[in-house]
C-alpha cells in the first residue's frame, strides 16, 4: 500500500480533536484507502482495535444500517465504556438522515469521527446546519504527478512520464494496472459508476443519454468557455429534444457534485465581481477524458496541460478562478486566504509574441504571477515575471 502523505498528514493534523472529518472526492480516488491507512497508524499507536469502528455503506453487509436508528444504534450497541471510539462511516451519503446520527455520536461518545463520501452534498443543507463550525473538509483527488511517479516507481525522464500521466491519468487503480487493456476497462468501470451510482441513481434521472453525451461534451471542451445555452443548442441539433437550459444547468449541478468535473467561474479583477457569462469546466482526470473519448495527449495538448494545473492548484488548497483583466484573460487567479497568485499556462510561448506575459504584466496589483509552460527552451524569467516548466512545478516541493 502506497502512503499519500499529502491527505494522510491533513488527517493526523485534526486527529483526536471536536472536528468532524470529512472526506471527500470523486470515486476511486482513494478515500477508502485513506481511511485505512489512518487506521493502521491508530492502532500502531496503541489504539486498541475494539475502539475503531468501520463501516463501508458501499457493501451489502450494513444494508440494514441505510436508516439513521438501525445505524445509530448499531454503533452505541459497539461503542467501549469509558473508552475514546473511532469512527469511519464510507459513502455514509447512503444512509436516510445520517446527519442525525452523526451529531447524536458527537454528542453522546467520546469519539473521533471520520466520514467520507463521492458526493458534495455530503457537505450541504442539514449538515452544515448542525455541524457550523465542528467539521473540517480533506478532498480527495486522483494521483498527482509526484505521486504518480512514486506509485509507478518509474526511473524514466519525468519530462516523458509527464505525457503519460496526460494519457492515462491518476485513478491509482489504473495507474497500478500493468496492462494498457486493463487500465482503459478500470477507467471505463470508473467512469460508468460515476454516471450511474452518483448521478443518474442519485438524481433519479431518467433521460441518462442526454446526461451521456452532455458529459462526453464537456470532456471534449475542458478549458473552452461553453454555457448552459451553448450546451443546450449543440445537444439540439444532435437531436435530443429534451436538451433546454433548465434540464442541462441541472445535469451540470449533478456532474459537478459527483466531483466529476470543477467549474471554474470567471472573475472581473478590475471590478472584483464574478460574471455570470461563461464558465469554464475541468474534468477531475484526463486519463478518464482520453480514455472515453478514445483520444491521447496530443489532443487539444493545451487545454489538458492547463486542466493539470487546475487540478494542482485546488490539491495545493486554493480557490481557483478562470481571470478577466478588461479584454484580457487571466487562465487562473488563485486564492488561499489572503493570498493571491495569478498563472498563465502554455504549451510553448508562440515566436514574437509576448502576449502570455504582457497580460500578467497588465495586472494592475503586486500578487505573485507565474507563467507555466511544457516548453524547457521557454524557462527563464521575464520583466521580473518567472517562467518555469510544467513537471518542475509540478514537483517542487
Amino acid at each position: 500500500m502506497f502512503e499519500r502523505p499529502l491527505y494522510l498528514n491533513r488527517l493526523r493534523k485534526y486527529r483526536d480533536t471536536e472536528f468532524i472529518k470529512v472526506i471527500t472526492g470523486v470515486r476511486r480516488s482513494g478515500k477508502t484507502f485513506l481511511l485505512q491507512m489512518l487506521k493502521n497508524d491508530l492502532l500502531k499507536s496503541g489504539i486498541a482495535p475494539e475502539q475503531i469502528i468501520d463501516i463501508n455503506f458501499e457493501t451489502m453487509k450494513y444494508s440494514k444500517l441505510t436508516e439513521k436508528e438501525p445505524f445509530y444504534n448499531y454503533v452505541m450497541q459497539r461503542a467501549v465504556s469509558r473508552k475514546k471510539m473511532y469512527l469511519f462511516f464510507d459513502e455514509v451519503q447512503r444512509v436516510s438522515q445520517w446527519q442525525d446520527a452523526v451529531n447524536s455520536f458527537r454528542v453522546d461518545l467520546d469519539a473521533d469521527i471520520y466520514i467520507s463520501g463521492s458526493n458534495a452534498s455530503l457537505l450541504s443543507g442539514e449538515l452544515a446546519t448542525l455541524l457550523t463550525g465542528r467539521m473540517v473538509e480533506i478532498p480527495v483527488y486522483p494521483l498527482s504527478f509526484k505521486e504518480y511517479l512514486l506509485f509507478k516507481q518509474s526511473t524514466d525522464n519525468p519530462d516523458i512520464e509527464f505525457y503519460r500521466y496526460i494519457n492515462e491519468g491518476g485513478f491509482p487503480a489504473a495507474v497500478l494496472s500493468p496492462d494498457p487493456e486493463v487500465k482503459g476497462t478500470v477507467i471505463d468501470g470508473i467512469y460508468s459508476s460515476i454516471l450511474l451510482k452518483d448521478v443518474t441513481e442519485r438524481a433519479k434521472i431518467r433521460d441518462d443519454q442526454t446526461l451521456i453525451r452532455l458529459s462526453q461534451y464537456l470532456l471534449s471542451e475542458v478549458g473552452n468557455q461553453i454555457s448552459a445555452n451553448k450546451i443546450a443548442g449543440v445537444l439540439k441539433n444532435e437531436g435530443f429534444k429534451s436538451a433546454n437550459n433548465v434540464s442541462i444547468s441541472r445535469y451540470l449541478h449533478y456532474l459537478t457534485d459527483a466531483y466529476l468535473f470543477h467549474e471554474a467561474k470567471r472573475f472581473d479583477i478590475r471590478g472584483k465581481n464574478y460574471l455570470r457569462s461563461n464558465s469554464k469546466y475541468y474534468a477531475i482526470d484526463l486519463g478518464l477524458r482520453n480514455t472515453t473519448l478514445n483520444k491521447n495527449y496530443k489532443d487539444n495538448i493545451g487545454h489538458q496541460i492547463e486542466n493539470v494545473v487546475y487540478l494542482e492548484l485546488l490539491r495545493r488548497g486554493y480557490k481557483v478562478d478562470v481571470g478577466k483583466d478588461g479584454n484580457q484573460e487571466i487562465d487562473f487567479i488563485a486564492k488561499k486566504g489572503n493570498e493571491i497568485e495569478y498563472y498563465q499556462v502554455t504549451q510553448q510561448i508562440p515566436d514574437n509574441s509576448d502576449r502570455e506575459i504582457q497580460n500578467l504584466m497588465n495586472i494592475s496589483d503586486n500578487y505573485k504571477k507565474t507563467l507555466i509552460t511544457a516548453n524547457r527552451m521557454d524557462v527563464g524569467e521575464q520583466n521580473g515575471i518567472p517562467i518555469v516548466h510544467i513537471v518542475d512545478w509540478l514537483l517542487e516541493e
